[in-house]
């Protein structure tokens, strides 16, 4: 049975039992403590903890979920994959244990003609925690399973939580026994290769406190209501019904392997070590696949990061295995056929992954360039002062900056007999981390308020009211005041607060739109609107900065949003859109949004595109967007679901979470209709203009478009204006000839520069000429020794052109030293005869500047040395050279 196969079964079953089937939420989560959707119960968290009513009894999805915190693990075994799909099936309220357990025996095994997936019920097996009777008696009834195969376990395995006070309860998980073949007998607890877990379900009946680890933590009581949440490993069900041994040769997966083995002419099964990197690259072209048709781009941090290390790691491993081309061109396009059955978007948007894939990987080619030469100077160095280990710190460099794998870094510098400081690289890489979490810990807080003051308003008050969309004026009442530490009773002038009202017309920062500015006013107080944030789902949280006078909970305020504020940011969203709008129809659907941000006056868009648009396409992108604005097209904004949106043609940004009905905002109908939660015009012609002011690259295969609109894009047009003006008046040309006259002098420039170097060229053959016949015999070779004006270019030049004169069947040593503010440089050049008496130009610098700088044994030159140590350096050479005798 074919993965999509066993996917459309499970949403069938549930479906056909009254749950909603939800769609999988897209992978980057706008949970500020996860990069990725992890577990299939990630979308659902708000609903299962009950911060926000759940708009459904009982719900079901298949989610996509990549967990990348044992990525080194993976294809080492066969039990480890950075992306999964877990089927789930949710009660918020509904039905508890008995339903769940009949659900999953009922599916499990009744038969394929049936809609089952017919599994032999003799060799299930579950797991029951140690004091869950109920749970125990239901699978004795409902299934029929002897005491033997229900087994009990204990808080390590059955019990589970999220980590932090909130819902808890027991699990119970299935297994299958798939024989001797894959390890001993006698159930989960002997053998967990034999027998494999396929489904938890987790029965959610207590509170938790506060506590570390599995069971350190008191239980507090009883839910009030009691949910539901299991998870099916999709992979794993796959690998049971087709019959094969492991997650990397099921339909999904093998196709990737098989092609990736063909292209290395390598055999899976034959050796270890392939077998591994094939494993790699299977799970990685899948992963990277799917992150890249959710939005996710190549970049270093964060989200990004992830899966640039995972598309290196792909590329890296296929060359290991002895494949050099470019391996992405081959694998993703089957990679995108295994997973289109079930996710027909990756096939829609595969020319942007593709596009995306192939930038990523020509610059990781050329990261291996520079990084290998970088890695090659260093292991040079370590050698040269006579030591055996690479330091931390370089290993951390190269893998910081130039993206190279530490694993890389280790095999490389062995091939070399260099050791890494492993222990220096792990501790900045620890140091690294410590930031990332301080910064996920700060994006948690919503700033410097802890969320769980902001949950306890929550829970009292219930969410906002929330009217940004109707009105920039609201009555309000301050139902908490926040501080770093918690609730503070009051705030007094200058000081900064977290606000939270019972209604607020304030816009909270999402969906790529600034936060409103605005003001707070009382009987005896002012505060101004710093920033308005969604710390936690349903909660509105104003940063506010005391004015005047006092401000205590319960007070009666006046909130007001700043109106031209507003209009800024409605012009600068609505103005987005249209250049999104533009840009794809100009470019072609591939040009899709992948991230924004604006605010009054300014707008950015970052879309996939492989190289730099050209002057003439930007002018084109720039004219369709104001064309737009010219002909006025209407604003409009609908309600409908997801589904309906999908089909209407809207587009939706990844890294949003959608509800049960979204919010479609079009512009001129079709021609602009995305989902959004912003606030816009309502004709075009309100944006008043659109003015490119720059396009960039924001990393491989990615580009970034900027604009000034409004106000402050007539601005720009004006200052722009006023500058041609001023260089037309500089070199005296009509403006209709600007660009002809600046043309020409570039080019008179080009030339003086042309025949200034023709001079210098000169200049040195003749110099060079007269340095070869003024040199001087030392230990067997003729030597000269000089100094060159400027820079190492020039000192590198003559020391080539006196080598070239001097006689061929005598060995010659030429050295040559510049100066620049303070600092010197030298180069050192022999010719043949040189090198046959067995000197080396490489050697001869690393000796002159102890062990600064390198090159080939014909040509070498380093740096850092004193201006005034120069004579003395080059008058050392003649000696050097006798050392050599």
């Amino acid at each position: 049975m074919r993965t999509a196969e066993i996917r459309a079964r499970f949403l069938d079953f549930f479906a056909e039992r009254g749950h909603t089937v939800v769609p999988s939420a897209p992978l980057p989560t706008p949970d500020p403590t996860l990069l990725f959707v992890n577990a299939g119960m990630v979308p659902f968290k708000p609903y299962l903890t009950g911060e926000v009513a759940a708009p459904w009894p009982r719900a079901t999805s298949v989610q996509k979920c990549v967990r990348t915190l044992d990525i080194e693990e993976v294809g080492k075994t066969t039990r480890h994959g950075s992306f999964f799909q877990m089927n789930g099936n949710f009660s918020l309220g509904d039905y508890f244990k008995e339903d769940a357990i009949r659900f999953a025996w009922e599916l499990s095994t009744k038969s394929v003609a049936d809609g089952g997936y017919g599994l032999d019920p003799e060799k299930i097996w579950v797991t029951v925690h140690h004091s869950d009777d109920e749970a125990r008696t239901l699978w004795r009834e409902i299934s029929g399973l002897p005491e033997e195969r229900i087994v009990s376990r204990g808080d390590e395995d059955n019990f589970w939580s999220m980590g932090v006070p909130g819902p808890c309860g027991p699990c119970s998980e299935l297994y299958y026994d798939r024989g001797p073949k894959f390890g001993r007998a006698g159930g989960p607890e002997v053998d967990e290769d034999r027998y494999m877990e396929f489904w938890n379900l987790v029965f959610m009946q207590y509170e938790r406190g506060e506590g570390t680890g599995k069971s350190g933590y008191p239980i507090l009581g009883e839910l009030p209501r009691q949910n539901i949440d299991t998870g099916m490993g999709l992979e794993r069900m796959a690998t049971l019904l087709q019959g094969v041994d492991n997650l990397y040769e099921i339909d999904e997966t093998r196709p990737i392997l098989d092609r990736a083995a063909a292209l290395a002419g390598v055999r899976y099964g034959d050796d270890e070590q392939h077998d591994v990197r094939l494993r790699v690259v299977a799970d990685h072209v899948r992963t990277a696949l799917m992150l890249l048709a959710d939005g996710t781009t190549p970049g270093n941090e964060g989200r990004g990061y992830v899966l640039r290390r995972i598309l290196r790691r792909a590329v890296r491993s296929m060359r290991q295995l002895g494949y050099e081309d470019r391996a992405l061109p081959e694998l993703l396009p089957v990679a995108r056929d295994c997973m289109a059955p079930s996710y027909p978007e990756v096939a829609e948007a595969y020319e942007r992954i593709a596009g995306q894939a192939a930038g990523e990987e020509d610059a990781f080619r050329a990261t291996l360039r520079q990084g290998t030469a970088v890695l090659d100077t260093a292991v040079t160095k370590v050698k040269a002062e006579g030591g055996r280990s690479l330091p931390g710190k370089q290993a951390f460099l190269l893998h910081d900056t130039y993206g190279f794998p530490i694993d890389l870094t280790l095999e490389m510098a062995a091939e070399q007999g260099v050791e890494v400081d492993r222990e220096g690289f792990a501790a900045l890489m620890r140091e690294q981390r410590e930031r990332a979490r301080a910064d996920a810990r700060a994006r948690k807080s919503g700033g410097a308020v802890d969320t769980s003051a902001l949950r306890t308003v929550l829970d009292e008050h219930g969410p906002t009211d929330w009217r940004a969309w109707d009105t920039l004026e609201t009555d309000s009442k301050v139902l908490a005041l926040l501080g770093a530490q918690g609730p503070v009773p009051v705030a007094r002038e200058g000081e900064i607060v977290t606000v939270v009202l019972d209604r607020t017309p304030f816009y909270a920062e999402s969906g790529g739109q600034d936060s409103d500015a605005g003001r707070l006013s009382g009987t005896s107080v002012e505060a101004e609107v710093l920033d308005v944030q969604r710390p936690v789902p349903g909660l509105v949280a104003h940063q506010v900065r005391i004015t005047a006078g006092e401000l205590a909970p319960g007070d009666a305020l006046h909130a007001a949003v700043d109106p031209e504020w507003r209009l800024g940011a409605r012009q600068a969203h609505s103005g987005t859109h249209v250049l999104h709008a533009a840009l794809r129809e100009i470019l072609g659907p591939t040009a899709l949004q992948s991230g924004s941000y604006n605010r009054p006056g300014y707008l950015r868009l970052d879309f996939p595109w492989r190289g730099g648009l050209s002057a003439t396409t930007r002018s084109e992108v720039e004219e369709a967007a104001n064309r737009a604005l010219r002909r006025d097209l209407p604003v409009g904004v609908k309600w409908m679901t997801l589904p309906e949106a999908k089909e209407l043609g809207a587009l939706a940004l990844f890294d949003e979470t959608y509800g049960e009905k979204v919010r479609v905002v079009e512009i001129g109908g079709a021609w602009s209709r995305e989902l959004c939660g912003g606030t816009h015009v309502s004709h075009a012609s309100q944006v008043g203009v659109v003015a490119l002011t720059a396009e960039s690259s924001v990393g491989a295969g990615m580009r970034r478009l900027e604009a000034s609109v409004g106000i402050e894009g007539f601005g720009y047009l004006a200052r722009e204006r006023d500058l041609v003006g001023q260089i037309a008046e500089q070199i005296q040309a009509p403006r209709a000839e600007l660009s002809d006259r600046v043309a020409g002098l570039l080019e008179r420039l080009k030339a003086s520069d042309r025949e200034n170097q023709r001079l210098r060229q000169q200049a040195t053959v003749a110099r060079a000429a007269e340095l070869a016949g003024s040199a001087v015999q030392a230990a067997g070779f003729l030597v000269v020794t000089a100094t060159a004006d400027g820079g190492a270019d020039e000192a590198r030049a003559l020391a080539m052109a006196v080598r070239d004169r001097m006689p061929a069947g005598q060995p010659a040593a030429v050295a040559v030293g510049s100066a620049t503010d303070g600092k010197a440089a030298l180069v050192v050049a022999l010719n043949k005869a040189g090198r046959a008496a067995g000197s080396s130009a490489s050697d001869l610098v690393k000796r002159l500047l102890n062990g600064r700088g390198g090159g080939s044994p014909e040509l070498a030159q380093g740096g850092g040395l004193a201006a005034d140590q120069l004579p003395q350096t080059l008058g050392a050479l003649a000696g050097l050279l006798g050392e050599q005798e």
